[in-house]
């Protein structure tokens, strides 16, 4: 291996973020190719499972379909993680000049990742892409502007010429200069180098709230040595730096050069429905009917995430995001309307929801902890027009009531701390059939909008009492293997045999439900905080009869058959139907039916594990 690479990636604005042992490690495992100009590192369709980092010379990605050529230079990267896959799919890479490519395995980058938290931001897709595509699949993931984010350079996104001022100007300076530019934002600038930034938002908390003197010098509320990107970054990067951080500006630097400025609207110009525009919008509505125009774009986003093969886990959290945000803005507009709350309180969302692993078809499933200060006779007028508002107001955004009533607008679920106690140590104690379908539910909660401390010592109580109570956890386990994945005595797919929806799989209830159900027994067992079932079950490794390997097997089962149901349920959206969760085989390559099979392989083996050890206690 050339000894200059190790310094080259010290010295990268990415691999430089990771450990000198990682740095060693990653070359260690991979291969650097040297290519001459012109000649071709792989076709259109064939990119193999690997990440290439150029580090001398640069490669185009030719389309012949649209005449389109995006080019890539030394420091940039192609391929797992970073290139989408319709890209993949319809373009050639050629070498523009001779050309050193490092090679980095998929599994490698999976290792790395697992390691080096850093990394994450700057890998925006999903690694093991999508072996097969139907005609149906290159027409939902043909790139529009709201997935162009994913393949647009930062360059393409600057306008005009950094507004920049020096670090003495007054605050008053900065202000009339953002006045006359028609700008958000204002750089301050010393001998070419970027000092720091000064926003509309800086002028608003820093001076007038604190009535400061409008000559104060500009540098004193300025964010000093702001986060910067490169021009030729790919625009998702200042997607997820905004989102990560709460900021609205990114400056562009090639260098040391102030080369310009990325906003947020920026960015929503390209993509009105990523993430950061809907909950923007969701946060400046003032009217149910505002919310309920906004929520119908939620299909779109997750038609979005699909065709950029964003990964399921990530798809979750971006779609319960905007579920938060519009619970949180709906609770906003009710005590606009009642008053502020007469004792503390916390809005929990249950289910998919608390779990973060909501799709556009959902229910909704939510409860409330009241203070134990709670008075029924003085409060209880107030919280339940509350819980009320925002109940039905989420079923006017299309989150229909729960079919079993488990909300906050039912009685039952808005309670006092101490009440809540109550209703989890009975549910441990006498573990009936009632009592075990509770547990599925109110086990998964999360503080969406209040006190979190009301959940938190709830929470701390509940874990502590239930890793010690074996009988109860081999109840949940019972109950749980009462849904098994459909495989026949050969180990074949069994599908629906009868009514609506015959000849299909129920990805939802017979494949997603068990692994939840695992990831649940495992956190009871182990004590364990977290609600996501992927991060249940990759902390329970090692413990509670999960191998290491048979955590890294069920985390990709639940990521295949997750990302299926999302893709079935784009697909029909993209048909103009609803979505739901029942999937025809015949959507699915004969390699996608393979591995839908292992993963239900995955989860039997996983459920006799527990039954053997838990169910012989119970007979």
């Amino acid at each position: 291996m050339p000894p200059d690479l190790l310094g080259f990636l010290a010295q990268h604005r990415v691999w430089g973020l990771i450990s000198d042992s990682a740095r060693q490690e990653l070359l260690a495992h991979s291969e650097v190719l040297s290519l001459h100009a012109g000649e071709q590192v792989c076709r259109a369709g064939q990119w193999s499972a690997h990440l290439w980092l150029i580090v001398q010379g640069g490669v185009n990605l030719d389309d012949p379909e649209l005449a389109q050529t995006h080019t890539l230079l030394p420091g940039e990267s192609l391929g797992a993680g970073m290139t989408p896959w319709p890209l993949q799919q319809n373009c050639h890479i050629l070498c523009t000049t001779d050309t050193r490519l490092l090679q980095v395995p998929e599994a490698m980058l999976k290792q790395l990742l697992s390691l080096e938290p850093a990394l994450a931001p700057f890998l925006p897709l999903p690694l093991n892409g999508r072996n097969a595509e139907t005609a149906a699949d290159r027409q939902i993931a043909t790139p529009s502007h709201d997935t162009q984010l994913l393949s647009m350079r930062l360059q393409a996104l600057i306008k005009h010429t950094p507004v920049t001022l020096p670090p003495e100007a007054s605050v008053l300076e900065v202000a009339r200069t953002m006045r006359e530019r028609g700008v958000s934002s204002v750089m301050l600038v010393q001998d070419e180098q970027l000092l720091g930034l000064v926003t509309d938002r800086d002028l608003r908390n820093r001076i007038l709230a604190n009535g400061l003197d409008l000559s104060t010098p500009a540098v004193e509320i300025a964010t000093l040595n702001p986060m910067t990107l490169d021009p030729r970054s790919p625009a998702c990067e200042a997607l997820l730096l905004m989102s990560r951080h709460n900021i609205h500006h990114v400056p562009i630097t090639h260098g040391k050069r102030l080369v310009g400025m990325v906003t947020a609207t920026d960015l929503t110009q390209q993509q009105s429905t990523s993430p950061i525009y809907l909950a923007g919008d969701i946060h400046r509505q003032n009217t149910l009917e505002g919310l309920v125009s906004i929520s119908r774009r939620i299909k779109r986003l997750q038609q979005n995430l699909s065709a950029a093969h964003t990964s399921a886990y990530n798809t979750g959290h971006v779609i319960t995001t905007i579920t938060d945000a519009l619970t949180s803005r709906l609770i906003h507009l009710a005590e606009a309307e009642l008053g502020p709350s007469p004792v503390d309180y916390v809005w929990v969302a249950a289910g998919s929801q608390g779990r973060c692993e909501q799709t556009a078809k959902s229910d909704q499933d939510n409860c409330m902890v009241l203070h134990d200060a709670y008075d029924p006779a003085l409060h209880g007028d107030y919280f339940k027009a509350l819980a009320r508002r925002v109940c039905d107001g989420l079923a006017a955004c299309g989150y229909i009531h729960c079919p079993g009533e488990m909300m906050a607008m039912t009685d039952q679920w808005r309670q006092p701390l101490r009440v809540w106690r109550q209703y989890f140590h009975h549910w441990i104690k006498v573990p009936d059939p009632k009592a075990l379908m509770l547990v599925t539910v109110f086990f998964d909660l999360r503080v969406v909008y209040g006190q979190h401390a009301l959940l938190h010592s709830l929470r701390q109580e509940v874990l502590a009492h239930t890793a010690k109570q074996s009988l109860f956890i081999g109840h949940v386990v019972n109950n749980a293997l009462k849904q098994r994945p459909p495989l026949n005595l050969f180990g074949q797919i069994a599908l629906i045999r009868n009514g609506e929806h015959a000849g299909t799989v129920d990805l939802k209830h017979q494949a997603i439900a068990p692994i939840v159900d695992l990831g649940r027994i495992y956190a009871l067992a182990a004590g364990l905080h977290d609600v996501n079932t992927s991060d249940r079950i990759e902390k329970a490794a090692g413990a509670v009869d999960l191998s290491e390997q048979g955590s890294r097997d069920l985390c990709d089962a639940l990521e295949f058959v997750s990302s299926q149901r999302i893709a079935h349920q784009s697909q029909r959206m993209q048909q103009g139907l609803e979505p739901d969760n029942y999937l025809h085989l015949a959507e699915l390559s004969n390699f996608e039916r393979s591995h839908l099979r292992d993963a239900f392989s995955v989860i039997q083996s996983l459920q006799e594990v527990l039954g053997q050890r838990y169910q012989s206690g119970l007979l």
